[in-house]
């Protein structure tokens, strides 16, 4: 097979196989002409002895065919014979049909890897669209905490898949600079400002920030004001203070991140919306209510809450029920200032006419009761032009061989994002942080997460590529003139490559560009981490195989031929691990210590 006809996807070649069975059936008058195929799908078997693939398409295409499942799968079966890549097919049970390849399918599945390099994995599913992922949007208020360093890694890993499948991917930082606790902030660094002057301060009073990390903001401020502040009002000082005090946390909050390699697009600013000439919030109530979608009335009391906690009054509210939520959300305060809604409201409409059709938010947990009303604003301001898809991150527990951590000594109250980084390194917070679906709470061991052990999934992937080096250095002293260059290996003996071993590391490798598109579309980075993982212990089982086997060692010292061949196969192994750790955001190793 020439390059340029290499499959790109094998599961994706496979599938335009199964569409042209069905229309040549539809060609011949055994299937209606037209058939939605859309939904069709070729995936891998869960049992290998069930064969390789299999395709829905049968059970999928019965009902609009007006034939039973088992009788259409019986005559996609019998066109799919026909194709020259496949080998076997078998039809089961009610009318799954399970697909065997032809052994030169999984060797050429191997020269793509070898031709495209870096590029294999990647995709054009995203089209170029426009998508924008606002993850981390931690309170300008302090530094950055491990619950919040699971949502970073999560929206950086989320971005980078996205990109590597094809999408335009905006990373954003929605700064809270608008809300009360901006002005706690600032006046906690007042008192750290005194402080710096030289007063006694005692204990921070209750409400406020204590941490540590407020002293520096407490001495630029005296260095930059001396003892003016002093002499000056609450009102005086109080925006001075706030704005310095923000900058500093942003810029320790970046510092923060940038220890995770984390680095966002664009940061914007709550404030923003109601300064600088314009109140977008004030312009978005008026656009909703335009549209019929605001109100003034009343809310029925909360079911449940207790009659002082609630305020019957008449209010400006949106009507959220319109559009899939439980009650309509009031958008003024009893003060007449907004609500901290009405300003989500305007900052996402500010999103969609910055061309975003396509939004994720990364949010904590504790923020799940909050998606239903955010969703039906977004279909308001957009007449439903625009999708939001809100992942929830699930608590840390963070623990030391097993036991809970709960202090720190910067912040006093919760240990914090850099002090984690700094114990266990960049490396295995980001993939950890990975290695479970992000709606499960995850308990992070910081001792377990650095022993060289199979039971530590960051160290088993990363010394699985590794290894692949090593195997190469020793190939070197064992061939010294031997080409190994990536074009050098796709021209060698593939077809040697027979033994279950070999063949199950192919099928894997396979695997990786259909995974990418599912995982990008699904926004589901934690596949990338489980597939490294199964990719690493397949190639483990196989280097063990070798030892115990010396036939099938990677290196035979009198064979050149399938020495070159079994290398082609671990720089396929090095080549996919590399690129599922860079979108990951983690380090591929040439060598462990």
């Amino acid at each position: 097979m020439a390059k340029s006809d290499h499959p790109t996807h094998l599961f994706a070649d496979v599938l335009t196989r199964v569409h042209a069975a069905c229309a040549a059936l539809a060609a011949q008058g055994a299937l209606p002409a037209g058939l939605d195929l859309a939904r069709v799908v070729v995936e891998p078997t869960k049992d290998a002895s069930h064969g390789e693939m299999a395709t829905n398409a049968a059970m999928l295409l019965a009902k609009e065919a007006k034939a039973k499942p088992r009788d259409l799968a019986d005559k996609i079966a019998d066109a799919l014979r026909a194709d020259p890549l496949i080998d076997k097919v078998d039809v089961a049970g009610p009318g799954f049909i399970n697909l065997t390849l032809k052994p030169q399918a999984w060797t050429d599945a191997l020269r793509a890897v070898l031709d495209q390099g870096d590029g294999y994995g990647k995709s054009a599913i995203g089209a170029a669209e426009k998508v924008n992922v606002e993850y981390v949007s931690a309170n300008p208020t302090g530094p950055m905490h491990v619950g919040h360093c699971r949502g970073a890694v999560f929206g950086d890993a989320l971005s980078s898949l996205l990109g590597f499948a094809g999408y335009d991917v905006a990373r954003e930082y929605y700064i809270n600079d608008a809300g009360a606790q901006v002005d706690v902030l600032a006046r906690s660094a007042f008192l750290r400002y005194r402080e710096a002057l030289g007063e006694a301060i005692g204990a921070m009073p209750e409400g406020l920030y204590p941490g540590d990390y407020l002293k520096p903001v407490g001495q630029a401020l005296a260095n930059a004001y001396g003892g003016a502040l002093k002499d000056m009002s609450e009102a005086q000082w109080l925006p001075a203070v706030r704005a310095k005090s923000i900058a500093m946390m942003m810029e320790m909050i970046q510092g923060d991140l940038a220890a995770l390699n984390i680095k966002h697009d664009v940061f914007f600013s709550e404030r923003s919306l109601i300064d600088g000439g314009t109140d977008k919030v004030a312009a978005t109530i008026d656009f909703l209510r335009a549209k019929g979608d605001v109100y003034e009335g009343r809310l029925p009391p909360p079911k449940g809450a207790p009659v002082e906690d609630y305020e019957d009054r008449e209010q400006t509210l949106f009507c959220a029920t319109a559009y899939g939520d439980d009650v309509d959300r009031p958008l003024k305060k009893s003060d007449g200032g907004y609500t901290y809604f009405a300003s989500d409201i305007a900052y996402h409409k500010d999103k969609f006419d910055r061309g975003f059709r396509n939004l994720v938010n990364v949010w904590g947990a504790d923020h799940g009761g909050y998606i239903k009303r955010v969703q039906a604003a977004i279909k308001a301001v957009t007449d439903g032009r625009a999708t939001l898809d809100v992942k929830i991150v699930q608590l840390v527990k963070l623990l030391r061989n097993g036991e809970p951590v709960k202090m720190s000594k910067r912040s006093g109250d919760f240990v914090t994002l850099r002090e984690v980084v700094e114990e266990v390194g960049s490396d295995a917070v980001r993939f950890m942080m990975l290695f479970r679906k992000n709606d499960a709470v995850l308990d992070f061991d910081l001792a377990k997460v650095i022993e060289q052990s199979k039971d530590n999934a960051v160290f088993y992937v990363q010394y699985g590529h590794a290894r692949g080096h090593s195997i190469f250095n020793k190939a070197r002293e064992a061939y010294p003139d031997m080409a190994l260059d990536m074009g050098s290996l796709s021209i060698a003996p593939l077809e040697r490559l027979t033994d279950s071993s070999e063949l199950g590391l192919m099928r894997q490798l396979a695997l990786y560009p259909r995974l990418v598109e599912q995982a990008a579309q699904a926004h589901e980075p934690h596949r990338i981490a489980f597939y490294l993982y199964d990719l690493a212990s397949e190639f483990h089982t196989a280097w063990t195989r070798g030892r115990d086997l010396p036939h099938l060692r990677f290196i035979i010292t009198n064979d050149a031929e399938i020495t070159k061949a079994r290398l082609a196969l671990v720089q396929g192994v090095i080549s996919v691990l590399a690129s599922g750790l860079a979108v990951l955001g983690v380090h591929a190793p040439t060598e462990m210590r």
